[in-house]
């Protein structure tokens, strides 16, 4: 028979909602991940081995327990394979997070991520048709990449050419209405949005470009990255 220890509530069945989430490994990235799923309303059933790491989070999550996210009794006993969102964030442990990964597209759960730690590791996933791999090492590190090059204040590589930046508008564009630039005949990308005085709001053809403005830029990603740096 399985074993689990639950905290923060009597049993995790009602959490498994079509919105709510179920995050096995509750490392740095695993505890990130729920606490901010949480912070935004989303229910969170949490599973961790290790019992300290589990009751440092009691009260935060919806659910968090003890468990081995490597037994398919104990899955079952949590209803995770209810679920149709889980994410495997099980650190240091290949064969924990392939077997527990596994097992998860076993139960048919819909939306399964999965975190690799290595490019082997991502390989193994990939194999298994896991359709969410999230290596944050190497994703954070072309992030910054991208950055560091420009001067970029954000910057989200949507897809491997298509990209969304956060930056000053051009010194050449400020002062413009953008009906009259045409940024994406003439550079390729589109501003979508423009910050003015703290305040976010859908960027217009009679939108003015100010120099302090932060605008959100869309595109091919050469061209949105090289977008901030027009003169």
């Amino acid at each position: 028979m399985a074993s689990f220890k639950l905290f923060g509530g009597t049993s995790p069945t009602d959490v498994a909602a079509p919105d709510s989430v179920a995050v096995i490994g509750l490392g740095r990235f695993g505890r990130a991940l729920a606490l901010e799923l949480m912070a935004h309303g989303t229910q969170v059933l949490g599973i961790d081995n290790r019992e300290d790491v589990v009751q440092s989070l009691n009260g935060q999550l919806t659910h968090v327990v003890t468990g081995d996210g490597t037994k398919e009794d104990v899955l079952r006993q949590l209803s995770v394979h209810e679920f149709d969102h889980a994410v495997v964030a099980v650190a240091g442990n290949l064969e924990a997070s392939i077997l527990t990964t596994s097992l998860l597209l076993r139960f048919g759960v819909r939306e399964v991520w999965a975190k690799a730690t290595s490019e082997a590791h991502r390989d193994i996933l990939a194999q298994l048709n896991v359709r969410h791999i999230v290596f944050p090492e190497q994703d954070m590190g072309r992030r910054v990449a991208h950055m560091v090059r420009g001067s970029l204040q954000d910057y989200v590589l949507v897809d491997e050419d298509f990209a969304l930046a956060k930056t000053n508008p051009p010194t050449a564009l400020v002062g413009k209405q953008l009906g009259e630039l045409n940024t994406t005949t003439k550079h390729g990308v589109t501003i979508t949005a423009v910050r003015k005085e703290g305040s976010w709001a859908p960027a217009t053809p009679q939108t003015v470009l100010a120099a302090d403005d932060v605008v959100l830029v869309s595109g091919p990603a050469k061209q949105t990255e090289g977008f901030s740096r027009l003169k």
